[in-house]
């Protein structure tokens, strides 16, 4: 069992840049750490994913090139770096952690609480 915290999101301008924080309650050995997204009357969208014992990262489409996953070991956070910010990526973020295969397309038991990210211009 793990409990997630995220922070980090907030307003701002097109092009603008945030990061994220993923600040997780324990350490796990095999765990996968991933973030979704969802706008209002829009579907839940995985972005990246983070296979902490390795590293492996995987990104949506929607968001390769412009957002980075990445972890602090010693600090138990993944972060999600968020360059050239547009409209559409207005959304709240969540973290969620699971065992299965790192994918998007994984099991995800534990989530967070979400922080919202608003692009304006």
């Amino acid at each position: 069992q793990v409990q997630l915290m995220e922070s980090g999101g907030g307003s701002v301008q097109a092009g603008g840049s945030l990061r994220l924080s993923c600040k997780q309650s324990n350490w796990h050995s095999r765990r996968c750490i991933a973030w979704f997204r969802q706008a209002p009357g829009k579907e839940r969208e995985g972005v990246a994913t983070l296979a902490t014992y390795n590293g492996t990262t995987t990104y949506s489409d929607s968001v390769k090139g412009r957002f980075t996953i990445s972890q602090d070991d010693a600090k138990r956070t993944v972060y999600l770096q968020m360059n050239g910010l547009r409209p559409e990526d207005t959304a709240m973020y969540s973290c969620a952690a699971g065992y299965d295969v790192c994918s998007i397309a994984g099991v995800y038991e534990y989530w967070g609480q979400g922080t919202q990210v608003t692009v304006f211009g």
